[in-house]
């Protein structure tokens, strides 16, 4: 047989945890076909990996890809720093499910958020028919989906601030199992979001038991991590509990001084919960900082009715009093990210008008004394109003204690937490989370080989089957014969992230290959458009 690609010479770290051993990786067509010491063989393609290490394509436990694989399908970003798959559609935000009464007014809203320049027409309504849309053309990764509560809701009942009737409930149940029918791999909630914020957590269950019936997962972004952290996971735990569901925290971190060190405390509780019988984990980025957007740094009820609403209560001088009353004091319950962590944390990293793009890069604070005005809150209200809701932000709240000691758990998996950007072109806009870039090389370069967090193979594992294992993409992650070419060659010396919050437009060092389903799509370092991704149906 005259293979593919054979490549040869490396150190092979399988990805299930073990030591690596020396080694060949020939492939046919999409999979890999043997693995071993091959002699004599011959390939199309060979790629000798001597001093560098062959391990699986990482999996990203946490994509946001999703909001961009219609519009941006090379996924540039994620490729460049060994992602070859994605589980996307976190947080509860996904853009399907769609109310079919209100498909004109969200694909206005869908349109705000993208670059200059770039428009998506929404052609779908159900889950089914938005996958079927994303596989009418190549991916450069593969993407598999979760379905997000925030879409159910809002197309179940819309965004308003109170608990669903009977009917609206059984019609969001409903909305959940076709998604899960179509092939989601889980249900995402975001339960600082809106209309996620608004959901009570009898309503979570309901949802989530849905889609535990068809082997999904109910993966959430936690309803605070800051001082309400603990009480937080807490309700996580019960949520798998009652629905039986394997539960997945995402982006766990301890993300306010008040709360540095509660990791200790979280991990304990995962651990009794999982002593129980339920079936709990979580995953991680590698950073000090998160990323949302600037609008949620809004008290909850100024979100009812959507983003409109908001605006027009922005645009209120006593609403807006109202706003600083509560972010200075705080509401009960609320990640209050202003009043918690101060304006010195908070760093706008996304503007769309020419106007106010000179804000990027820049704390609250200081964009207060640039805009001459009385203080941040003022800005705020002026920034938000002026763009409409749609400035990006990056919040500075943990602590490198925390971030070590989640990473080194054995419940902990990597995953970005950003979208696919690029370095240039409409995606490059902004001043994105260096995550978008760095993530994979950051833990492999900082945290196992300067730092010595993990063991080289244990990171491996945590990128690759564990996520694999954890969504349940069975046929990825591993390198094996008979599963999917989904490989990446690396040089463990060299690998480390290059992307800082000042400059994050960086690709990462020491990746020289990139396959995705047995096609080379980075070649020496350079990114290669082949569009070999696939989305993947969860069967």
């Amino acid at each position: 047989m005259v293979y593919d690609i054979l490549i040869k010479n490396g150190k092979i770290v399988e990805g299930n945890g073990n030591p690596w051993y020396w080694g060949d990786v020939a492939v046919k067509e999409d999979k890999i076909v043997s693995v071993g010491l091959l002699k004599g063989v011959e390939a199309e393609e060979i790629i000798d990996a001597k001093g560098l290490v062959v391990v699986p394509g990482f999996i990203d436990a946490h994509s946001h890809s999703d909001s961009r694989t219609l519009v941006y399908r090379e996924m540039e970003s994620t490729i460049m720093q060994g992602i070859t798959t994605v589980v996307a559609g976190q947080c509860g935000s996904t853009i399907a499910p769609i109310d079919p009464t209100t498909r004109e007014q969200y694909e206005k809203k869908l349109n705000t958020g993208l670059p200059e320049g770039i428009t998506l027409k929404v052609t779908w309504t159900t889950f089914d028919e938005y996958l079927k849309e994303e596989e009418k053309a190549g991916l450069g990764a593969n993407v598999a989906h979760l379905v997000g509560h925030g879409a159910i809701r809002t197309a179940g009942m819309g965004q308003d601030a109170r608990a669903p009737t009977a009917k609206e409930l059984e019609k969001m149940k409903e909305l959940t199992k076709e998604a899960m029918k179509a092939g989601a791999y889980g249900i995402s909630s975001g339960l600082i979001y809106p209309p996620g914020i608004f959901a009570k957590t009898k309503e979570l269950i309901e949802l989530a038991k849905v889609a535990a019936e068809y082997g999904g997962i109910y993966d959430t972004h936690l309803r605070g991590e800051g001082c309400t952290l603990v009480k937080s996971v807490k309700e996580a735990i019960t949520i798998g509990e009652k629905a039986n569901v394997p539960v997945q925290i995402s982006h766990h971190k301890a993300a306010c001084k008040a709360v540095w060190g509660k990791s200790k405390t979280t991990l304990r509780l995962i651990e009794k919960a999982r002593e129980k019988g339920i079936d709990i984990t979580v995953d991680q980025y590698p950073y000090e900082a998160g990323a949302t957007g600037l609008i949620n740094l809004i008290p909850p009820w100024a979100h009812d009715g959507g983003r409109d609403k908001l605006l027009e209560r922005l645009a209120d001088t006593k609403q807006r009093e109202k706003m600083r009353k509560d972010i200075k004091e705080g509401i009960s319950g609320w990640e209050n990210f202003a009043g918690e962590l101060g304006w010195e944390n908070v760093m706008v990293s996304s503007i769309k008008s020419d106007k106010n793009k000179k804000y990027e890069g820049k704390t609250m604070d200081v964009i207060a004394e640039e805009m001459k005005e009385k203080d941040a809150f003022d800005a705020l209200w002026k920034l938000l109003l002026e763009e409409e809701g749609t400035p990006g932000m990056i919040i500075f709240c943990m602590e490198e204690g925390d971030i070590k000691r989640i990473m080194a758990s054995p419940y902990q998996m990597v995953g970005t937490d950003s979208s696919s950007v690029c370095i240039r072109g409409p995606f490059s806009h902004g001043k994105p989370h260096p995550r978008h870039f760095g993530t994979y090389p950051r833990v492999l370069g900082k945290y196992v080989r300067e730092e010595n967090v993990l063991r080289f193979e244990e990171a491996i594992r945590k990128m690759t089957s564990f996520p694999a294992q954890r969504f349940g993409i069975l046929d990825r992650g591993i390198i094996r014969p008979g599963m999917f070419a989904d490989i990446v060659i690396i040089d463990q010396d060299k690998i480390m992230d290059k992307a800082t919050f000042e400059n994050p437009h960086q690709y990462p060092e020491g990746i020289p290959y990139v396959i995705v389903n047995g096609k080379i799509t980075v070649d020496k370092g350079k990114y290669i458009k082949v569009l070999a991704g696939k989305t993947l149906r969860k069967r």
